[in-house]
């Protein structure tokens, strides 16, 4: 792992008071650095999808299914135009702006009784379809999106911010609760008639944070 010893730096990071550094030697591991110069260095806001971003999302989901076919999992299938732009005009598909170019995409929804069932009856937010630019991989977006799940389901009286996958990928699990949710378990789908074709006799995994 890198370090840095350069008295810029150790100066610069000084002015942080959650960073505590040797007068002898300023150390800095190499993602460390990384992470504080993207927060401070980068404009980043989060603010609806308009119908002009429908062409990037669905470049997004293919890269996203073309991501998954190669490490072997369960690959989303060609979503409908209409189901996208009927998120957009509803004001829940989302987006993450850095830099004036998106870097993430979501949908979210206030109801998903085939995939929660009887859980569906208590209120929360359903978040589907994160899809990340490659540009902007590796930057902790997940974490971006879940602080601003627990702010919007706050402001929307929602107890709960929850999320699906399909099947039991374990690299997906560990890395969602790294994020703060709570692993459920897993799920046997039996009502899909009406979801996309990857949820079809599928068994999903379940992921949930309690936010009041």
């Amino acid at each position: 792992m890198a370090i840095y010893t350069h008295k810029f730096l150790c100066i610069f990071f000084r002015s942080f008071s959650f960073i505590t550094l040797d007068d002898k030697q300023c150390t800095l591991p190499a993602y460390y650095l990384q992470t504080i110069i993207l927060n401070y260095s980068t404009s980043m806001n989060i603010q609806n999808s308009s119908v002009e971003d429908i062409a990037m999302i669905f470049d997004l989901y293919k890269t996203a299914t073309d991501f998954q076919k190669k490490k072997s999992v369960v690959p989303w299938p060609d979503f409908e135009h209409a189901l996208v732009l009927k998120e957009v005009n509803e004001k829940r598909q989302w987006k993450i702006i850095i830099d004036n170019k998106i870097a993430c995409v979501w949908a979210t929804t206030d109801s998903d009784p085939q995939i929660w069932q009887k859980r569906n009856k208590e209120p929360a937010i359903y978040i589907h379809r994160i899809s990340t630019n490659p540009e902007f991989r590796g930057q902790n977006l997940v974490e971006t999106i879940v602080k601003w799940s627990k702010k919007y389901a706050l402001e929307t009286g929602k107890k709960y911010i929850r999320m699906d996958t399909v099947g039991k990928n374990m690299g997906l699990i560990n890395h969602y609760t790294k994020c703060g949710f709570d692993f459920l378990g897993l799920s046997k789908l039996s009502d899909t008639i009406d979801l996309p074709a990857h949820y079809h006799n599928a068994t999903v995994s379940l992921f949930q944070i309690t936010v009041r």
